[in-house]
């Protein structure tokens, strides 16, 4: 581990804007307000119920945004709760609520778990070399503006990396239970990846690229969802956390 939690915060913090900046400028950024109320508001609901299970998570800067790219079946989070969705993967999969919900809890959950700061540490290690990215190098004075230029840049490519499978079955875990307690259906995860192997199989979807098969994560969530079913209580008032 090259990158603590607390660093790859702060560096998924200054690699976010900077991410989102190619979208903006293409004018696909936030531009569909009603898929965007509707992505705030499940990952309101979602935020809330991690912040409950994970404490520490209540000083993250939490966000989310709508990348407009019809072609894109993708969603991910940096640590710190910096999220984004493509709308393709609204529009091709087209979820219910409580589909949409599994797929962001789950994504949620890879930054709870402190699996994106894996990420980076990898992204870190095999593209930007050891010498000024060594765990010494982000603590030392001298070496701390290109150490967090170098983090901030790892940040974005740890996002694009696969996860490991142990990493991949935690976020299952969390996730839907996540969900389960914001009053998501957890016999929704199987169901979403049902319909993410329909889609896989003419291209596989961009979030097939960092993520096990389509037809192992439904057995997986298959046998989880019995499990979730006495957090979910579908009839109760939901706290949702507040995203401007």
């Amino acid at each position: 581990m090259l990158v603590s939690p607390s660093q790859a915060v702060q560096a998924s913090e200054k690699a976010y804007p900077e991410k989102l900046k190619e979208y903006a400028a293409k004018g696909k950024l936030n531009n569909k307000p009603r898929m965007l109320a509707r992505v705030k508001r499940i990952t309101g609901r979602l935020i809330a119920q991690a912040i409950r299970m994970y404490p520490e998570s209540r000083n993250w800067q939490w966000e989310v945004v709508l990348i407009d790219d019809p072609e894109v079946v993708n969603a991910w989070c940096m640590a710190g709760g910096k999220m984004a969705v493509y709308s393709g993967l609204i529009e091709k999969i087209q979820p219910t609520d409580d589909e949409l919900a599994q797929v962001m809890a789950h994504e949620i959950s890879h930054a709870l778990a402190n699996h994106v700061a894996e990420q980076m540490s990898v992204a870190m290690a095999s593209q930007l070399g050891l010498a000024v990215l060594s765990a010494t190098a982000l603590h030392d004075s001298r070496y701390r503006s290109a150490a967090l230029t170098g983090a901030a840049l790892a940040a974005t490519l740890a996002i694009q990396l696969p996860y490991s499978r142990a990493a991949e079955a935690e976020a299952d875990r969390i996730g839907i239970e996540i969900a389960a307690r914001a009053g998501y259906d957890p016999n929704a995860a199987a169901s979403l990846w049902r319909k993410m192997e329909q889609v896989s199989k003419d291209s596989p979807p961009e979030l097939l690229n960092t993520h096990p098969s389509a037809a192992n994560r439904q057995r997986t969530l298959s046998e989880l969802a019995p499990k979730m079913m006495k957090y979910y209580h579908p009839d109760e008032l939901h706290p949702v956390y507040p995203l401007d």
